[in-house]
């Protein structure tokens, strides 16, 4: 994992720059997930070691990037879930076209405290009873969600409302998008979440699974029971489809205007190209080879639009996400 995954803070702004390019003339604005994050910086480190271009990465959340992108603010949007329609309305009343490109899948973890002996298998429904918005003031304790367990604190870490990550965990294990008990540590920044469970004996949290195997040695992967047994987070068990229903497609959006500068287009290119050898370096999932030329035909074709119809779905395989042709 490259070094700058530990320690960015919430809300920062990241530049990131080539040696010796601090006046370079070109700059390229990203912002938005934090999981997308890691694999954006590490595609920005090599590019820029041969461009004289600046890249700002930014992590204020999937839907707080998708504001500043629908504002005309970014050229690039980072996210974890696909653009929603009250997101597509604005960027279309700003006459913002965009170019959905999908780039890797993660499995979306649940991690708990390495003393907690009890939950390392918990049930989509042990996590509804954890999460739904019932629970807030109510399920405090660790028996409440299962009797077999202790009656010890349960203290929760998450992703705040404006990160995909909180869409699609609670799309998944909820029922519905943004519905969560909202009394639980929440930030944007990955790296406090894992601080909070690591330090706490009864915490758990959810996150992308690149920040998981980053941590391995302070954190515990619950193995997820979707309804066929538990199964643990894995690069095998979400191209096998198995890891269900936490597996999803993870994208950038890139503004079709920004893709006629030639530094954009260089960028998104050379992204795309090198996205199966970063990708994996990152610790996520990436897509087949194959994929990679499809989305780079799409980019090349200025195919613009989105193929999930302004709604986040749960359990998309590799197999199917490229097979859809996006609408506007």
């Amino acid at each position: 994992m490259r070094k700058t995954m530990k320690g960015f803070l919430a809300g920062t702004f990241v530049l990131a720059f080539a040696p010796g390019l601090w006046a370079a003339k070109d700059v390229i604005k990203i912002d938005g997930s934090s999981t997308v994050f890691p694999i954006t910086e590490a595609v920005s480190e090599e590019f820029m070691k041969s461009e004289p271009t600046q890249v700002t990465v930014g992590i204020s959340g999937t839907g707080g990037g998708f504001k500043k992108f629908c504002r005309g603010e970014t050229d690039i949007s980072n996210a974890s879930r696909p653009i929603l329609r009250k997101e597509m309305d604005a960027c279309l009343e700003a006459g913002i076209q965009y170019i959905e490109l999908p780039v890797a899948f993660d499995a979306l973890t649940v991690v708990i405290n390495p003393k907690n002996n009890w939950a390392q298998t918990m049930t989509v429904a042990h996590l509804k009873k954890i999460w739904e918005p019932a629970a807030q003031g109510n399920i405090k304790t660790w028996k409440q969600v299962n009797p077999a367990w202790p009656d010890k604190p349960l203290k929760l870490y998450g992703p705040g409302a404006d990160s995909g990550t909180f869409d699609y965990f609670t799309e998944a294990i909820v029922g519905k998008a943004k519905s969560s008990r909202g009394d639980f540590t929440a930030s944007e920044d990955d790296n406090i979440l894992v601080q909070g469970v690591t330090n706490d004996e009864g915490g758990l949290g959810y996150f992308g699974l690149a920040y998981y195997l980053e941590n391995m040695e302070t954190l515990k992967a619950v193995a997820v029971d979707g309804g066929k047994g538990g199964v643990s987070p894995a690069m095998e068990t979400v191209k096998s489809g198995t890891y269900a229903p936490l597996s999803r497609p993870i994208f950038i959006y890139v503004s079709k205007k920004s893709a006629r500068r030639p530094e954009v287009k260089r960028y998104v290119e050379f992204y795309i190209k090198h996205a199966q050898e970063l990708v994996n370096e990152v610790k996520y999932v990436p897509l087949p080879a194959e994929e990679y030329n499809s989305v780079l035909y799409r980019f090349q074709k200025g195919q613009t639009g989105t193929a999930f119809g302004g709604k986040s779905e749960v359990g998309v395989p590799i197999s199917e996400l490229l097979n859809r042709k996006p609408k506007l």
